[in-house]
């Protein structure tokens, strides 16, 4: 009898040695990125994110999009910080366009652990997107600021040529009516840390881009150091090549997943 008690007393000091090794190695690991954020630019909303987050969510992620207000850098910063509190573990944050710059400040978040650009301004630290642009002589045609110190692309012909101009004629004027201007104060505010300097960053290049030119967003890219992607997709890349921004959301989440494991 004893024997039989002194083979169950080791037996559950052996599962406890290895559920406090199991719990161990969970607690040591990072878990495999799940969570993706995503930020949109200028002229548009959320919505323009549709067809990637149903592809994302058919992956098995959870996704979330800001719907910023494009009042000011800080706003959109806060509207995107607000998300990211909402994330249950990390996250992969990605911005379109305008939004490089909201994730280049809002991505120092500590759940952040990697950051994707669409054909995006990356401002650096202590730099503006008005900085960036002029450092890289970089106009963005189309753009005209009203009294109130919004800037409209409001425009169809305008709109279907600079932003969307690998869309249909009827599907750029629709994106043109519900689009949302920015205020031009955005553009003069500065980032304080840009956080792609301290994290896993990729970047997708559209090669007909005809707002922010293929050699410009090339020059961003390797001024970053981002792992870089190229398209043949005008700058509204989310609209019409849902499939290609997808799979490089898909590629970055599991290149953070490999890089912590």
């Amino acid at each position: 009898m004893r024997t039989l008690f002194k083979h169950i007393k080791y037996a559950g000091l052996l599962l406890t040695c290895l559920s406090a090794a199991a719990t161990f190695s969970v607690q040591a690991g990072t878990p495999p990125i799940k969570n993706i954020v995503l930020v949109h630019g200028a002229f548009t909303d959320g919505s323009s994110w549709a067809g990637v987050i149903q592809r994302l969510q058919a992956k098995g992620y959870h996704v979330s999009a800001v719907q910023n207000p494009l009042t000011s850098l800080q706003d959109d910063v806060a509207a995107t910080q607000r998300v990211l509190a909402r994330q249950q573990g990390d996250v992969l944050l990605v911005g379109h366009s305008w939004a490089g710059a909201v994730i280049s400040e809002a991505g120092n978040a500590s759940n952040v652990k990697g950051l994707v650009y669409l054909s995006a301004l990356a401002p650096d630290s202590g730099e503006s997107v008005t900085d960036l642009l002029h450092r890289l002589d970089a106009p963005m045609e189309g753009l005209s600021a009203d009294k109130n110190g919004l800037i409209w692309l409001d425009d169809p012909r305008a709109f279907h040529h600079v932003m969307a101009n690998d869309l249909s004629e009827s599907q750029a004027r629709l994106w043109s009516a519900v689009q949302q201007p920015i205020a031009a104060l955005a553009f003069t505010q500065k980032i304080r840390h840009a956080a792609w300097h301290d994290k896993p960053t990729w970047y997708l290049l559209t090669t007909y881009d005809n707002a922010l030119k293929p050699a410009i967003q090339e020059r961003i890219a390797k001024e970053m150091g981002a792992d870089l992607t190229r398209i043949p997709s005008g700058h509204m890349s989310m609209l019409s090549h849902p499939d290609d921004v997808a799979a490089l959301i898909d590629k970055a989440a599991l290149g953070i997943n490999a890089l912590h494991h």
